[in-house]
């Protein structure tokens, strides 16, 4: 077999498998799990030895519900899962709630599965093969809308007859108390949009069925 052949083919393997498999310096070794086209869940199988931790690194969305189950040998191995961001605080340990989880999660982003052994296994450099499988369902949570501003509480037709600015003006008999006699007051009508549409409005003075707001206000009768 050619020699020159033979040490690009192992090179190959070699990248293929740090593309899949990162060991941080802390000697984690950092694995993706990836799901099939169209399927909410993913197994995979391994050999943890030692010292040895692995995480399983999954992408999940706020809402959803996340399954993780862990068969395995050896009944000091177990799994974390730990939230986005987080290196060593998880939201599930294994060790003390056992080796089958589920939960919904808070927050987008990437969850880690971490797998270990206890410490008094490790130091004695003892082996587990695990089958582990991990499932994401539900539909991510919807974002609440924020609530609209509240619309402007004075029509049109109030703040323009407030103002002084009428669509029309005149006099009318009227009378400033009860029982005195009658004489002509001045009068001003805003109408609603500013023009004779039928649309009901508020206003400080008086309105009419066809949406005119008439006032008074600062007005003396005039003299008769």
């Amino acid at each position: 077999m050619n020699v020159g052949k033979s040490v690009r083919l192992a090179m190959a393997c070699a990248f293929a498998f740090v593309a899949t498999s990162v060991v941080a310096a802390d000697g984690i070794e950092t694995r993706p799990l990836r799901f099939a086209k169209g399927a909410s869940s993913a197994t995979v199988k391994g050999t943890l030895k030692g010292g040895q931790t692995i995480d399983y690194k999954v992408g999940a969305k706020a809402g959803q519900s996340m399954t993780v189950g862990l068969k395995t040998t050896n009944g000091a191995n177990y799994f974390n899962v730990l939230p986005p961001g987080s290196n060593d605080v998880a939201v599930f340990v294994g060790s003390t709630g056992g080796n089958d989880w589920t939960g919904q999660l808070d927050a987008d982003g990437t969850y880690t599965i971490r797998l270990y052994l206890m410490r008094s296994a490790a130091r004695r450099n003892e082996v587990a093969n695990y089958t582990l499988a991990v499932g994401i369902t539900g539909a991510a949570a919807k974002a609440q809308a924020k609530p609209a501003a509240a619309a402007a509480s004075t029509p049109d037709t109030a703040m323009r007859a407030g103002e002084g600015r009428f669509d029309a003006t005149g006099d009318v008999r009227c009378a400033q108390a009860k029982g005195q006699p009658m004489s002509q007051c001045a009068f001003g009508v805003a109408r609603a949009g500013g023009g004779s549409g039928p649309q009901p409005s508020r206003s400080r003075g008086r309105t009419d069925a066809s949406g005119s707001s008439s006032s008074t206000r600062g007005r003396r009768p005039a003299p008769t």
